[in-house]
Protein backbone atom coordinates (compact mmCIF):
# COMPACT_ATOMS: atom_id res chain seq x y z
CA UNK A 1 0.00 0.00 0.00
CA UNK A 2 2.64 2.65 0.92
CA UNK A 3 4.32 1.46 -2.35
CA UNK A 4 1.26 2.39 -4.68
CA UNK A 5 1.44 5.93 -2.84
CA UNK A 6 4.65 6.32 -3.53
CA UNK A 7 4.43 5.25 -7.62
CA UNK A 8 1.71 7.79 -7.42
CA UNK A 9 3.82 10.80 -6.37
CA UNK A 10 7.10 10.06 -8.37
CA UNK A 11 3.88 9.97 -11.71
CA UNK A 12 2.60 13.29 -10.37
CA UNK A 13 6.05 15.05 -9.94
CA UNK A 14 6.39 13.05 -13.24
CA UNK A 15 3.50 14.74 -14.93
CA UNK A 16 4.42 18.20 -13.33
CA UNK A 17 7.80 18.34 -13.99
CA UNK A 18 6.92 16.93 -17.83
CA UNK A 19 4.31 19.79 -17.81
CA UNK A 20 6.31 22.38 -16.81
CA UNK A 21 9.31 21.43 -19.81
CA UNK A 22 6.64 21.86 -22.94
CA UNK A 23 5.49 25.56 -23.48
CA UNK A 24 4.11 26.94 -26.54
CA UNK A 25 4.08 29.98 -28.22
CA UNK A 26 1.39 31.75 -30.34
CA UNK A 27 1.87 33.13 -34.26
CA UNK A 28 3.05 36.17 -33.80
CA UNK A 29 4.70 36.04 -30.58
CA UNK A 30 8.38 35.28 -29.19
CA UNK A 31 9.49 34.52 -25.72
CA UNK A 32 13.33 34.93 -24.29
CA UNK A 33 14.29 32.23 -21.95
CA UNK A 34 16.86 31.99 -19.23
CA UNK A 35 18.87 29.45 -18.09
CA UNK A 36 19.51 29.30 -14.18
CA UNK A 37 18.67 33.30 -14.45
CA UNK A 38 20.37 34.28 -17.01
CA UNK A 39 19.78 34.64 -20.80
CA UNK A 40 21.48 32.07 -22.47
CA UNK A 41 20.49 33.83 -26.38
CA UNK A 42 17.76 31.29 -26.70
CA UNK A 43 14.21 32.31 -28.53
CA UNK A 44 11.23 30.42 -28.29
CA UNK A 45 8.99 31.14 -31.93
CA UNK A 46 5.87 30.24 -32.68
CA UNK A 47 4.70 26.60 -32.21
CA UNK A 48 5.38 23.78 -29.22
CA UNK A 49 8.73 24.55 -27.38
CA UNK A 50 10.84 22.57 -24.75
CA UNK A 51 12.28 23.42 -21.78
CA UNK A 52 14.40 21.87 -19.22
CA UNK A 53 12.26 21.84 -16.26
CA UNK A 54 13.76 23.77 -13.24
CA UNK A 55 17.11 24.92 -14.77
CA UNK A 56 14.78 26.99 -17.99
CA UNK A 57 11.77 29.34 -17.96
CA UNK A 58 10.10 31.82 -19.95
CA UNK A 59 11.39 35.71 -18.90
CA UNK A 60 9.71 37.33 -21.46
CA UNK A 61 6.79 37.25 -24.01
CA UNK A 62 5.50 39.50 -26.35
CA UNK A 63 4.02 39.86 -29.86
CA UNK A 64 6.52 41.17 -32.85
CA UNK A 65 3.32 42.94 -34.47
CA UNK A 66 2.89 46.44 -35.30
CA UNK A 67 1.03 48.09 -31.89
CA UNK A 68 -0.60 51.74 -31.50
CA UNK A 69 0.64 53.60 -28.79
CA UNK A 70 -2.13 56.25 -27.81
CA UNK A 71 -0.65 59.49 -26.49
CA UNK A 72 -2.91 61.21 -23.74
CA UNK A 73 -3.31 65.31 -24.57
CA UNK A 74 -0.44 67.55 -22.90
CA UNK A 75 -0.31 71.37 -22.73
CA UNK A 76 2.53 72.58 -24.76
CA UNK A 77 3.76 76.31 -25.26
CA UNK A 78 4.59 77.37 -28.73
CA UNK A 79 6.90 79.87 -29.92
CA UNK A 80 5.04 83.11 -30.05
CA UNK A 81 3.94 81.83 -26.00
CA UNK A 82 0.67 80.09 -26.76
CA UNK A 83 -1.06 77.73 -25.05
CA UNK A 84 -1.85 74.71 -26.81
CA UNK A 85 -3.17 71.20 -26.22
CA UNK A 86 -1.87 68.25 -28.40
CA UNK A 87 -2.52 64.53 -28.69
CA UNK A 88 -0.89 61.95 -30.60
CA UNK A 89 -0.96 58.08 -31.99
CA UNK A 90 1.94 56.14 -32.55
CA UNK A 91 2.63 53.04 -34.40
CA UNK A 92 5.41 50.67 -33.69
CA UNK A 93 6.67 47.34 -33.24
CA UNK A 94 9.81 45.13 -31.99
CA UNK A 95 12.06 44.20 -33.99
CA UNK A 96 14.61 43.08 -31.29
CA UNK A 97 13.52 41.27 -28.44
CA UNK A 98 16.58 41.36 -26.36
CA UNK A 99 16.79 45.00 -26.19
CA UNK A 100 13.41 45.46 -26.15
CA UNK A 101 13.19 43.26 -22.47
CA UNK A 102 16.78 43.82 -21.11
CA UNK A 103 17.65 47.49 -22.53
CA UNK A 104 14.60 49.18 -20.65
CA UNK A 105 12.35 48.16 -17.94
CA UNK A 106 9.13 49.46 -18.73
CA UNK A 107 9.07 50.17 -22.88
CA UNK A 108 5.65 51.11 -23.57
CA UNK A 109 6.08 54.33 -20.53
CA UNK A 110 9.54 54.94 -21.66
CA UNK A 111 7.75 55.27 -25.49
CA UNK A 112 4.99 57.33 -24.32
CA UNK A 113 7.25 59.61 -21.94
CA UNK A 114 9.76 59.78 -24.89
CA UNK A 115 6.96 61.03 -27.56
CA UNK A 116 5.77 63.17 -25.12
CA UNK A 117 8.75 64.96 -24.97
CA UNK A 118 9.47 65.02 -28.93
CA UNK A 119 6.03 66.43 -29.05
CA UNK A 120 6.58 69.49 -26.30
CA UNK A 121 9.85 70.13 -28.11
CA UNK A 122 8.53 70.43 -31.31
CA UNK A 123 5.73 72.72 -30.76
CA UNK A 124 8.17 75.30 -29.12
CA UNK A 125 10.05 75.66 -31.97
CA UNK A 126 6.93 76.39 -34.31
CA UNK A 127 4.87 79.52 -34.13
CA UNK A 128 0.57 78.70 -33.38
CA UNK A 129 -0.25 79.27 -37.15
CA UNK A 130 2.51 76.93 -38.09
CA UNK A 131 1.06 74.48 -36.07
CA UNK A 132 -2.03 74.37 -38.21
CA UNK A 133 -0.43 74.43 -41.25
CA UNK A 134 2.96 72.39 -40.41
CA UNK A 135 1.14 68.85 -39.22
CA UNK A 136 2.39 66.89 -41.85
CA UNK A 137 5.80 68.60 -41.39
CA UNK A 138 5.63 67.85 -37.76
CA UNK A 139 5.06 64.77 -38.03
CA UNK A 140 7.79 64.12 -40.56
CA UNK A 141 10.06 65.47 -37.38
CA UNK A 142 8.81 63.48 -35.11
CA UNK A 143 8.71 60.47 -37.12
CA UNK A 144 12.64 60.82 -38.07
CA UNK A 145 13.32 61.18 -33.96
CA UNK A 146 11.71 58.81 -32.06
CA UNK A 147 12.93 56.10 -34.40
CA UNK A 148 16.42 57.37 -33.66
CA UNK A 149 15.47 57.39 -30.02
CA UNK A 150 13.88 53.97 -29.95
CA UNK A 151 16.42 52.25 -32.27
CA UNK A 152 18.59 51.04 -28.50
CA UNK A 153 15.27 49.46 -27.49
CA UNK A 154 14.98 47.03 -30.36
CA UNK A 155 11.86 49.27 -31.27
CA UNK A 156 11.28 50.67 -34.74
CA UNK A 157 8.18 53.71 -35.02
CA UNK A 158 6.75 53.05 -38.56
CA UNK A 159 4.34 56.02 -38.08
CA UNK A 160 3.74 59.32 -35.99
CA UNK A 161 0.12 61.42 -36.47
CA UNK A 162 -0.84 64.09 -34.74
CA UNK A 163 -4.39 63.62 -33.75
CA UNK A 164 -5.79 67.39 -31.89
CA UNK A 165 -4.30 70.90 -31.87
CA UNK A 166 -6.33 72.62 -29.88
CA UNK A 167 -5.54 76.26 -28.71
CA UNK A 168 -7.29 77.37 -25.55
CA UNK A 169 -10.36 79.23 -24.94
CA UNK A 170 -9.26 82.47 -25.08
CA UNK A 171 -6.82 82.20 -28.36
CA UNK A 172 -9.81 80.32 -30.08
CA UNK A 173 -11.59 83.62 -29.30
CA UNK A 174 -8.76 85.83 -30.37
CA UNK A 175 -8.43 83.61 -33.69
CA UNK A 176 -12.10 83.64 -34.39
CA UNK A 177 -11.81 87.65 -33.97
CA UNK A 178 -9.09 87.24 -36.51
CA UNK A 179 -10.72 85.31 -38.65
CA UNK A 180 -14.03 87.38 -38.47
CA UNK A 181 -11.24 90.87 -39.27
CA UNK A 182 -9.69 88.81 -42.32
CA UNK A 183 -12.78 88.00 -43.84
CA UNK A 184 -14.18 91.46 -43.85
CA UNK A 185 -10.77 93.02 -45.31
CA UNK A 186 -11.10 90.48 -48.06
CA UNK A 187 -14.89 91.69 -48.37
CA UNK A 188 -13.98 95.09 -48.67
CA UNK A 189 -11.06 94.33 -51.22
CA UNK A 190 -13.34 92.46 -53.23
CA UNK A 191 -15.67 94.91 -53.18
CA UNK A 192 -13.14 97.70 -54.27
CA UNK A 193 -11.55 95.75 -56.48
CA UNK A 194 -15.31 95.31 -58.19
CA UNK A 195 -16.04 98.81 -58.04
CA UNK A 196 -12.81 99.64 -59.86
CA UNK A 197 -13.54 96.79 -62.66
CA UNK A 198 -16.61 98.72 -63.31
CA UNK A 199 -15.34 102.13 -63.21
CA UNK A 200 -12.33 101.23 -65.84
CA UNK A 201 -14.93 99.21 -67.63
CA UNK A 202 -17.49 101.99 -67.65
CA UNK A 203 -14.55 104.31 -68.66
CA UNK A 204 -13.18 101.91 -71.32
CA UNK A 205 -16.76 101.64 -72.99
CA UNK A 206 -17.13 105.34 -72.94
CA UNK A 207 -13.73 105.90 -74.63
CA UNK A 208 -14.72 103.39 -77.24
CA UNK A 209 -18.27 104.87 -77.79
CA UNK A 210 -16.67 108.17 -78.43
CA UNK A 211 -14.09 106.66 -80.89
CA UNK A 212 -16.64 104.52 -82.79
CA UNK A 213 -18.55 108.16 -82.81
CA UNK A 214 -15.39 109.58 -84.33
CA UNK A 215 -14.85 107.21 -86.53
CA UNK A 216 -18.52 107.56 -87.42
CA UNK A 217 -18.63 111.50 -88.12
CA UNK A 218 -15.07 111.12 -90.46
CA UNK A 219 -16.61 108.10 -92.81
CA UNK A 220 -19.68 110.60 -92.94
CA UNK A 221 -17.70 113.86 -93.45
CA UNK A 222 -15.48 111.29 -96.27
CA UNK A 223 -19.06 110.23 -97.71
CA UNK A 224 -20.00 113.41 -97.86
CA UNK A 225 -17.25 115.18 -99.43
CA UNK A 226 -17.05 112.20 -101.79
CA UNK A 227 -20.79 112.93 -102.80
CA UNK A 228 -20.06 116.47 -102.35
CA UNK A 229 -17.30 116.43 -105.08
CA UNK A 230 -19.59 113.18 -107.51
CA UNK A 231 -22.34 115.99 -107.55
CA UNK A 232 -19.79 119.25 -108.55
CA UNK A 233 -18.13 116.05 -111.75
CA UNK A 234 -21.54 115.53 -112.62
CA UNK A 235 -22.51 119.20 -112.68
CA UNK A 236 -19.77 120.36 -114.51
CA UNK A 237 -20.21 117.48 -117.04
CA UNK A 238 -23.86 118.53 -117.19
CA UNK A 239 -23.17 121.92 -117.82
CA UNK A 240 -20.03 120.74 -120.35
CA UNK A 241 -22.64 118.75 -122.26
CA UNK A 242 -25.38 121.31 -121.95
CA UNK A 243 -22.54 124.29 -123.41
CA UNK A 244 -21.84 121.43 -126.15
CA UNK A 245 -25.58 120.72 -126.93
CA UNK A 246 -26.30 124.36 -127.20
CA UNK A 247 -23.19 125.24 -129.30
CA UNK A 248 -23.92 122.27 -131.81
CA UNK A 249 -27.44 124.03 -131.84
CA UNK A 250 -25.91 127.35 -132.32
CA UNK A 251 -24.20 125.72 -135.24
CA UNK A 252 -26.98 124.00 -136.68
CA UNK A 253 -28.80 127.67 -136.39
CA UNK A 254 -26.24 129.67 -138.39
CA UNK A 255 -25.91 127.02 -140.60
CA UNK A 256 -29.94 126.76 -141.35
CA UNK A 257 -29.69 130.94 -141.59
CA UNK A 258 -26.47 130.85 -143.82
CA UNK A 259 -28.02 128.33 -146.37
CA UNK A 260 -31.60 130.59 -145.86
CA UNK A 261 -29.82 133.66 -146.78
CA UNK A 262 -27.43 132.60 -149.36
CA UNK A 263 -28.42 134.19 -152.47
CA UNK A 264 -31.05 136.10 -151.01
CA UNK A 265 -30.76 139.68 -151.64
CA UNK A 266 -32.33 140.79 -148.42
CA UNK A 267 -29.60 138.92 -146.29
CA UNK A 268 -27.88 142.22 -145.23
CA UNK A 269 -30.86 143.46 -143.72
CA UNK A 270 -31.97 140.21 -142.27
CA UNK A 271 -28.75 139.41 -140.49
CA UNK A 272 -29.42 143.52 -139.27
CA UNK A 273 -32.64 142.21 -137.90
CA UNK A 274 -31.42 139.04 -136.11
CA UNK A 275 -28.68 141.07 -134.34
CA UNK A 276 -30.38 143.58 -132.85
CA UNK A 277 -33.33 140.88 -131.78
CA UNK A 278 -30.43 139.28 -129.52
CA UNK A 279 -29.62 142.02 -127.90
CA UNK A 280 -33.14 142.90 -127.20
CA UNK A 281 -33.09 139.01 -125.71
CA UNK A 282 -30.36 140.00 -123.77
CA UNK A 283 -31.22 143.11 -121.95
CA UNK A 284 -34.29 141.14 -121.23
CA UNK A 285 -32.48 138.44 -120.01
CA UNK A 286 -29.99 140.75 -117.99
CA UNK A 287 -33.06 142.52 -116.42
CA UNK A 288 -34.61 139.11 -114.89
CA UNK A 289 -32.14 138.14 -113.10
CA UNK A 290 -31.62 137.87 -109.74
CA UNK A 291 -28.28 139.85 -109.39
CA UNK A 292 -29.19 142.07 -112.29
CA UNK A 293 -27.92 145.47 -112.74
CA UNK A 294 -29.96 148.39 -114.22
CA UNK A 295 -29.06 149.87 -117.57
CA UNK A 296 -30.45 152.91 -118.56
CA UNK A 297 -30.79 153.72 -122.17
CA UNK A 298 -32.73 156.51 -124.21
CA UNK A 299 -34.76 155.52 -126.42
CA UNK A 300 -33.43 157.92 -128.79
CA UNK A 301 -30.18 156.04 -129.10
CA UNK A 302 -32.11 153.26 -130.08
CA UNK A 303 -31.82 153.70 -133.69
CA UNK A 304 -28.11 155.13 -133.21
CA UNK A 305 -27.11 151.88 -131.63
CA UNK A 306 -29.00 149.70 -134.29
CA UNK A 307 -26.97 151.86 -136.60
CA UNK A 308 -23.68 150.94 -134.99
CA UNK A 309 -24.65 147.10 -135.17
CA UNK A 310 -25.55 147.48 -138.66
CA UNK A 311 -22.62 148.90 -139.33
CA UNK A 312 -20.77 146.06 -137.76
CA UNK A 313 -22.98 143.46 -139.20
CA UNK A 314 -21.61 145.11 -142.38
CA UNK A 315 -18.12 144.60 -141.56
CA UNK A 316 -18.84 141.29 -140.89
CA UNK A 317 -20.67 140.81 -144.34
CA UNK A 318 -16.59 140.60 -145.34
CA UNK A 319 -16.27 137.63 -143.63
CA UNK A 320 -19.61 136.05 -144.41
CA UNK A 321 -18.21 133.93 -147.04
CA UNK A 322 -15.34 132.68 -144.76
CA UNK A 323 -18.02 132.13 -142.68
CA UNK A 324 -20.01 129.82 -144.96
CA UNK A 325 -16.87 127.97 -145.35
CA UNK A 326 -16.05 127.17 -141.59
CA UNK A 327 -19.75 126.31 -141.30
CA UNK A 328 -19.65 123.43 -144.21
CA UNK A 329 -16.17 122.41 -142.77
CA UNK A 330 -17.78 121.89 -139.68
CA UNK A 331 -20.82 119.86 -141.35
CA UNK A 332 -18.61 117.55 -142.81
Amino acid sequence: MESFFGWLIILALGGSGLASSVKIVNQGNEALVERLGKYSGKKMGPGLNFLIPVVDRVAFQETIREKVLDVPPQQCITRDNVSITVDAVVYWRIMDMEKAYYKVENLRLAMQNLVLTQIRSEMGQMELDQTFTARAEINEILLRELDIATDPWGVKVTRVELRDLIPSKAVQESMELQMSAERRKRASILTSEGERESAVNSARGKAEAQVLDAEARQKAAILDAEAQQKAIVLKAQAERQQQVLKAQATAEALQIVTKALKGDANAHEALQFLVAQSYLEMGTKIGSSDSSKVMFMDPRSIPATLEGMRSIVGDGNQHSQSLSFDLEKLNR
